[in-house]
C-alpha cells in the first residue's frame, strides 16, 4: 500500500482540499518510515518542504485507528511564534476527525490550559520552558496527561543543538517519559543539520530505540543570491572602475532612490524593499533598532508612508505579533528588520526578497534565513549587504582586510561546494544545566536523599560525561549556599535561597538573560532594554526614540514618550560562534583567483583589492606577518573556540620565551601582539610546547571563573573551570593546528 492510500480519510481530504498533486518526497520518506518501523525518525529537508505535515499525516492516521487514552503526540517548538502558527495549520487539520490540538506556553490563556488538565487528548503543542513548568507546577497530572502518549516531534531540532537549552528539552522528555511510564517515539524536523547520524544519535539518547534517517531526494533548487559592499561613507570601491555584469534579478528593478546623504548600504536596501515584501536580518538587537530607525527616517525625509516593521526578541509579544499579522497579509507590501527571530519556520505567507547585513556566524543560518523566501514556486531570494568603515590610511594591514565580505563568501561557497552545515556541539560539560535540572526535580519531586537524587539526573542521558565525584561536590555547593536543605531526617528539599530561583518565572529557561527592565509608554508595552540611562536620556526600541520620564529600579519600569532622533540601542553582548571550516575557505577566497557569479560591483572591486593586499603582505601564505619593528601579526584562520584556545596557550606557555607583549585579539580572525623573537623562534617554541602533554585546565587563567551559562554563577569554581576547559575551548583542534605549521 502506498503512503497516500494509508493515510486516514479526513487526511486524504485535506490533501484534495489544497489541490495537491502529488505527494511530496519528504511526506512519502516520513510516511514510510513512521508507518512501517517503530524507530525514532529524523525528516531533514529544505524549508517549506512540508515537514510537519510529514510528520503529522501518519501520526493522526494511526491515532484515528487507536485512538490515544491521554495526549497522543506533544510537538516541542523553539519560540511561541511557531507554536501559534502550526496552532492555526493543525487545527485545520484535525478539526475533521476530531481531534484536539492544545497549546501551551506563556501567552496562552489559563482557560485554554485548564480544558486541557480537564480532558487530555489529541496533540500537545509546547515550548521547552512551559514544559519545564508543566513538570514543577502540575508533577502529579503528568501520569494522566501523558499515559498514553505515543510520538514527540521536535521542530527545528537543529536550533537545539548547539548550547542548553536542546540538552533541557531532552532532559524533560526523559522526565516526562518516566514520570508517565511512557517511551514514545521522537520525530525530529529541521532543514539545516550537519551530522545527520550525530543528529539522530542525540534524538534517540535514552530511548533504547535507533533513528531512521530518510533519504530525501532534493530537487535541484534555484538560488537569487546577490553579495554587495558599501563603505559607511566616502567613495565606493568601484568607483571609477569598469561595471560588472549585473545579475539578471538585481538592482535594476528600484524605482526610486533613497535620501541624498542616506547611509550607502541602508540605502540600498531602501530603495530595493519599495513595493516588496522582504525581511532584513541583523545580527544582533542593537544593529535591529539602528537600521529600523534610519529606515523610518528615509521614508519621512521622501515624505512618504512608513514601510519599515521591526521584529526582536525584546519587544513585547504584542508588537512582534502585530509585526507577524501584518507580514502575512499578501495585500501588504511592508519589509521587516528582524534577528533570528524570524528565521525559523513561522510562516510569514509570500515573501520576496531577504536581506542579510554582513554576513551570518553560520552556513545554518544563511540557509535558514534564505529560505524564508522562495515560498510557493517562487526561487529563494537573498541579497547580502556587507558595511565596513573606511579604512584608515595609517590603519594595521589586518585590519583593513574585509572579514565581513570573506566570511559571506565562505559561507555560501562551503554550502554550494560541499553541502557542509555546522555539525551538532554534544561533548559538553553541561554544570549550569546540570544545576536547573537539580533543583527543577527536587523542587518537584519533594524531598529525597542524595544518592535518590543523583540517581534522577545522572541517569538523564545528556549528564553521560558528568562523574559522581562532580556531583557530589555540586551537592555540597549548593547546601552551602542554601539552595539546598538537608533536613532532619537526612533527606534533602530546595533551600531558602533555593526557592527564590525556583519560584521565579524566568527559572524556566536556561538561556541566558541580562537584567532587564520592561519600557512602557502610558498604557503600551514596547519591550525591554539592559541598563536603562537617566531620566531626560534617549533610549531606541521598536524602531522609533523615547526620552525616558521616570525609572522604577523596585519594579524594573522605564516610562517614556516618543520623540524623533537616533540613538544607538543596547540589549546585552551578543556573541557569533565561527567554525574552522568557514575561516579556512575564507582564506582560500584570498588565494584564489576565481570570480563569484553573485558579486555585485563594489563587492568585486573589495575583493579584487583585498586579494591585491593579502598578495603583497603574504596574509594568506603565511601564518605570521610583521608589521613593521616588533609589532606583529598571527592568522590561524580558526573557529572561534580553537581560536580561544590558541591566545591562552601563547600567553600561558610561550610568552615568556618569546618576549611577547600586548596580545590584542580580532577573534576568530587576527591576533596583534608585540615580540623580540623572530618567526623561527616563534614557530619553534609553539611546536615544542605543543608536543608537551597539555591539560586543558592549564588554559584557564589563576583565578578565573568564566561564567557563560545562565546557572554557571551557582556552580562551584572548580566545576565552572573544567566545563570551560574542556567543553568550550577547541583545545585539540589548535593543537592539531600548531602541529600543522
Amino acid at each position: 500500500m502506498n503512503v497516500f492510500d494509508r493515510y486516514a480519510p479526513f487526511v486524504q481530504d485535506f490533501i484534495y482540499r489544497n489541490h495537491w498533486d502529488s505527494l511530496r518526497a519528504v511526506q512519502v520518506a516520513a510516511g514510510d518510515a513512521i508507518f512501517n518501523s517503530d524507530e525514532n525518525v529524523l525528516i531533514s529537508a529544505s524549508t517549506a518542504a512540508g515537514k510537519t505535515e510529514a510528520a503529522f499525516f501518519p501520526i493522526l492516521t494511526l491515532f484515528t485507528e487507536s485512538p490515544p487514552t491521554s495526549v497522543g503526540a506533544i510537538y516541542i517548538g523553539p519560540l511561541k511564534a511557531l507554536i501559534n502558527d502550526q496552532f492555526l495549520r493543525l487545527n485545520d487539520l484535525c478539526a475533521e476527525a476530531e481531534i484536539p490540538v492544545w497549546h501551551w506556553h506563556g501567552d496562552v490563556a489559563q482557560s485554554h490550559k485548564n480544558k486541557l488538565l480537564k480532558n487530555p487528548s489529541g496533540i500537545l503543542q509546547i515550548t521547552p520552558e512551559s514544559l519545564e513548568a508543566l513538570l514543577l507546577h502540575k508533577h502529579s497530572y503528568i501520569p494522566r496527561l501523558f499515559g498514553d502518549l505515543r510520538f514527540i516531534v521536535i521542530d527545528e531540532v537543529h536550533s537545539l543543538l548547539r548550547g542548553d537549552r536542546g540538552g533541557q528539552t531532552l532532559c524533560l522528555i526523559e522526565r516526562l517519559s518516566r514520570m508517565a511510564g511512557v517511551n514514545p517515539r521522537r520525530i525530529g524536523l529541521s532543514a539545516t543539520i550537519g551530522d545527520p547520524e550525530g543528529t539522530g544519535a542525540f534524538l534517540a539518547q535514552g530511548t533504547g530505540r535507533g533513528t531512521l534517517i530518510p533519504r530525501i531526494e532534493a530537487k535541484g533548487a534555484k538560488w537569487r543570491l546577490s553579495m554587495e559592499h558599501f563603505y559607511v561613507a566616502g567613495p565606493q570601491a568601484s568607483e571609477g572602475q569598469p561595471a560588472h555584469v549585473a545579475l539578471p534579478f538585481a538592482p535594476a528593478d528600484a524605482t526610486d532612490q533613497a535620501p541624498k546623504n542616506a547611509d550607502p548600504g541602508i540605502g540600498y536596501i531602501f530603495e530595493h524593499t519599495r513595493g516588496k515584501k522582504c525581511l532584513v536580518f541583523v545580527n544582533s538587537r542593537e544593529e535591529c533598532e539602528a537600521v529600523t530607525t534610519s529606515l523610518r527616517q528615509y521614508c519621512e525625509a521622501k515624505r512618504e508612508p512608513d514601510r519599515f516593521l521591526i521584529h526582536h526578541g525584546n519587544l513585547s509579544a504584542s508588537f512582534r505579533e502585530t509585526t507577524e499579522g501584518i507580514m502575512k497579509d499578501d495585500n501588504q507590501s511592508m519589509t521587516t528588520v528582524t534577528t533570528a527571530t524570524l528565521e525559523l519556520g513561522i510562516d510569514i505567507g509570500r515573501l520576496e526578497r531577504a536581506f542579510q547585513i554582513d554576513a551570518p556566524y553560520t552556513v545554518s543560518s544563511f540557509l535558514q534565513r534564505m529560505g524564508r523566501t522562495g515560498r510557493r514556486n517562487l526561487p529563494p531570494e537573498m541579497w547580502f549587504v556587507m558595511r565596513e568603515e573606511m579604512p584608515e590610511a595609517r590603519a594595521l594591514m589586518p585590519t583593513t582586510v574585509p572579514w565581513k565580505l570573506l566570511q559571506g563568501i565562505a559561507l555560501v561557497q562551503t554550502y554550494l561546494e560541499n553541502r557542509w552545515v555546522e555539525p551538532p556541539r554534544l561533548n559538553r560539560y553541561p554544570y549550569s544545566l546540570l544545576y536547573h535540572q537539580t533543583m527543577s526535580t527536587l523542587a518537584s519531586g519533594g524531598e529525597m536523599t542524595a544518592a535518590q537524587l543523583a540517581s534522577r539526573v545522572l541517569s538523564l542521558q545528556y549528564f553521560h560525561q558528568i562523574s559522581p565525584e562532580d556531583y557530589k561536590i555540586l551537592l555540597r555547593h549548593l547546601i552551602e549556599l542554601d539552595h539546598i536543605q538537608r533536613t532532619e531526617e537526612g533527606g534533602l528539599i530546595v533551600g531558602l535561597a533555593g526557592e527564590r530561583i525556583v519560584n521565579h518565572f524566568k527559572f524556566y529557561a536556561v538561556f541566558q538573560e541580562n537584567e532587564e527592565y520592561t519600557v512602557r509608554s502610558e498604557s503600551q508595552e514596547l519591550g525591554t532594554i539592559v541598563m536603562p540611562p537617566p531620566v531626560g536620556e534617549k533610549i531606541a526600541i521598536a524602531g522609533h526614540v523615547w526620552v525616558v520620564e521616570e525609572i522604577d529600579h523596585k519594579r524594573h519600569l522605564v516610562y517614556c514618550t516618543m520623540v524623533k532622533g537616533k540613538v544607538p540601542a543596547y540589549f546585552g553582548e551578543c556573541p557569533g560562534d565561527i567554525n574552522t571550516v568557514i575561516l579556512r575557505r575564507m582564506r582560500e577566497v584570498l588565494l584564489e583567483a576565481r570570480d563569484y557569479p553573485y558579486l555585485m560591483n563594489n563587492a568585486v572591486a573589495r575583493l579584487q583589492q583585498a586579494r591585491h593586499t593579502a598578495a603583497n603582505s603574504g596574509v594568506a601564505e603565511h601564518t605570521l606577518i610583521c608589521l613593521g619593528g616588533d609589532m606583529w601579526a598571527l592568522f590561524p584562520w580558526l573557529g572561534t573556540y580553537a581560536f580561544l584556545a590558541l591566545e591562552r596557550f601563547i600567553k600561558i606557555r610561550c610568552a615568556q620565551q618569546l618576549g611577547l607583549k600586548g596580545l590584542d585579539p580580532a577573534r576568530p580572525y587576527f591576533m596583534t601582539f608585540k615580540m623580540q623573537a623572530g618567526p623561527e623562534q616563534f614557530f619553534a617554541v609553539l611546536k615544542e610546547q605543543a608536543e608537551l602533554p597539555l591539560d586543558p585546565m592549564e588554559l584557564v587563567y589563576p583565578g578565573e571563573v568564566p561564567l557563560f551559562e545562565k546557572y554557571d554563577e551557582f556552580v562551584p569554581p572548580e566545576l565552572v573551570r573544567k566545563g570551560f576547559a574542556y567543553g568550550v575551548l577547541g583545545t585539540q583542534e589548535m593543537l592539531d593546528c600548531i602541529r600543522s605549521w
